[in-house]
C-alpha cells in the first residue's frame, strides 16, 4: 500500500504540448451535391487557403456532413459550405447556402456511406485472404489408450 502511494506521489502527469494555432485568417471553400437524405454525395469543387492542415480537416469534415432543415427533411441540391477561421478566438465558423434545388443524384449513396462501404468491402477481402484458423491448426489428435 506504501509502495502504490509513494508511486502516485513520484509520477507526475507529463502537460499536454500546446497546440500550434494559427496566426492569420483561414478560409476554406466548397461547393458539394446532397441527397435526398441530406449527405453529401459528391464535391464538385473547392477553395482551399495556405495551410494544408485547415484544408484536409475542412475537406474530411464536408464530405461527412449531413444538411438538412430543423424538421429533418432535406432538399436535394448544390450548396456551398465554407470555413472561416478566426485567430483571435479560435473558432471556425461553418457557413451553408443553396446555390440550386434539384440535381439527378438525389438517391445517390452518400460520401462518408461510399467510404464506409469500400472499407468494408477491403476488409472482407483482407479476412478472405487468409485461411481459417481450423485450417492452420488442422485436427486435435485423440489420445489413445494405452494397455
Amino acid at each position: 500500500m506504501l509502495a502504490f502511494a509513494l508511486m502516485l506521489l513520484a509520477a507526475t502527469p507529463r502537460p499536454l504540448p500546446t497546440p500550434n494555432l494559427p496566426k492569420a485568417k483561414l478560409h476554406t471553400e466548397f461547393t458539394v451535391e446532397v441527397n435526398a437524405k441530406g449527405q453529401v454525395v459528391l464535391v464538385k469543387s473547392g477553395k482551399s487557403c495556405k495551410d494544408l492542415n485547415f484544408n484536409a480537416k475542412t475537406y474530411g469534415n464536408v464530405l461527412q456532413m449531413w444538411i438538412r432543415h430543423p424538421n429533418g427533411s432535406a432538399t436535394i441540391g448544390m450548396y456551398r459550405v465554407t470555413y472561416d477561421y478566426n485567430p483571435h478566438t479560435h473558432a471556425v465558423d461553418r457557413g451553408i447556402k443553396l446555390l440550386s434545388a434539384g440535381g439527378d443524384w438525389g438517391n445517390q449513396l452518400g460520401a462518408a456511406n461510399e467510404m464506409l462501404n469500400a472499407d468494408n468491402a477491403r476488409a472482407a477481402k483482407a479476412r478472405k485472404a487468409f485461411p481459417s484458423f481450423d485450417q492452420i491448426v488442422g485436427p486435435s489428435p485423440k489420445p489413445t489408450h494405452k494397455p
